[in-house]
């Protein structure tokens, strides 16, 4: 009987945590404009205030926070910055849960995004440890977890908050970050070495950019993170009222809803493990260009549906190849990271990701005002496309010049 690779148990592990983490996180996240309802807030305008400052707050946090983790994970150790995130949720989630008025859970959703980023850690992690050709299939599997655990997470926190209350959805978000930092602690291995002259702490906290000066590949992998972000949540606002408006007044509009976002959720996450895996045949610079290009051309004729049916159909097929980019691009970025200086990377990855989920949804709702529904849809399109091409001409001239120059 052969022995199991200590990468791959480590793999496992992540997996299983990550899932955890995620589908945590998502337990408590979508009651929060009801949980302000429960402080006190009843005021329409109030209301609103409170609930885009609660969803704003978090993701420039972790923006600002996330190239801070991730500098330090180069010179302390991955598997202590995943721990970081896990552990350091799980108290200010459990804190939250006895927030009394609504600037006190704002102050600690805002501190939620400073110590968490556990999809950063848990990358960088994986990223570093497996062997180079299994980069691909692994990040897949890792993303498949991510996606599988925003399934679920809404599922078992509607279950919660029907049985005992908003507020406890928090508990058990907590408790779930407990144990996804108890499974990485007991079975997480960190094939970390401390560099020859490490800097201090202070200094270690000041993220590395000149990666990115010593290679445009890195720039333009950047970039379709963002692109992918921003494309990724600029719907958002406006979907739930779209496919109000093909159904017409018909009562299964909300089952309708639900429908078509968790299967778009489902399909992400099977294209993570499937493209995943063929992308290490095929190579991760083809894969994400023709999974980029792919979900462009299913997305444009959003715009032109007629009934919720023809909707999901397109929503499926571009989910999937939506699920398929982020696999390649982090494997993509492995390849071109400098040897120790993966974290500092992944750490500016998630920083430009928050970003671009803070900044999607405002330009999704700008534009439904402006120019309607279906103006959203060819934004979103362009996005892609143009993120798909500039990965097949950036990644390409920058390894064409580095065997040039070697």
């Amino acid at each position: 009987m052969s022995r199991v690779p200590s990468w791959k148990k480590t793999l496992n592990a992540v997996w299983v945590a990550e899932f955890l983490a995620i589908a945590g996180f998502a337990t408590s996240t979508p009651i929060v404009p009801f949980f302000i309802q429960d402080l006190g807030v009843h005021d329409p305008a109030r209301i609103s205030f409170f609930t885009g400052l609660l969803a704003a707050l978090p993701s420039l946090m972790l923006a600002i926070f996330a190239p801070i983790w991730g500098s330090l994970a180069d010179s302390y150790g991955r598997k202590p910055m995943l721990l970081r995130a896990m552990l350091g949720g799980a108290i200010i989630l459990c804190l939250q849960g006895t927030a009394r008025d609504p600037w006190s859970f704002l102050i600690l959703r805002s501190l939620q995004g400073c110590v968490t980023g556990t999809i950063a850690a848990a990358t960088v992690l994986v990223a570093s440890n497996v062997p180079r050709e299994e980069a691909g299939p692994s990040l897949g599997l890792l993303q498949m977890a991510i996606f599988l655990g925003s399934s679920f997470g809404p599922i078992f926190g509607g279950f919660v908050s029907d049985a005992f209350g908003h507020r406890v959805n928090f508990f058990a978000t907590s408790a779930m970050l407990l144990l996804a930092a108890f499974i990485v602690t007991r079975f997480v291995h960190d094939d970390f070495t401390p560099p020859a002259k490490r800097k201090s702490l202070l200094r270690s906290m000041i993220p590395d950019l000149t990666v990115l000066s010593r290679s445009k590949a890195l720039w333009a992998l950047l970039a379709v993170v963002a692109a992918n972000q921003v494309s990724g949540s600029i719907a958002s606002p406006f979907l739930p009222l779209f496919i109000q408006s093909l159904a017409r007044g018909t009562a299964s509009v909300g089952s309708m809803t639900g429908l078509i976002l968790g299967l778009g959720a489902l399909s992400s996450a099977a294209a993570a493990l499937l493209l995943g895996k063929l992308s290490a045949r095929i190579g991760y610079r083809r894969t994400l260009i023709a999974s980029t290009l792919m979900a462009a051309i299913f997305t444009l004729p959003q715009a032109f549906v007629h009934t919720s049916f023809q909707l999901l159909v397109l929503r499926i097929l571009s989910s999937f190849f939506v699920g398929g980019t982020m696999p390649a691009v982090n494997a993509l970025i492995a390849e071109h990271a400098e040897e120790g200086k993966q974290g500092s990377v992944y750490g500016l990855s998630s920083s430009i990701s928050s970003g671009g989920n803070a900044l999607g949804p405002a330009i999704g709702s700008g534009m439904a005002v402006a120019a309607g529904y279906g103006s959203v849809f060819f934004a979103t399109s362009g996005i892609l496309a143009i993120s798909g091409l500039s990965i097949g001409f950036f990644v390409r001239k920058a390894k064409a010049r580095a065997a040039a120059e070697g």
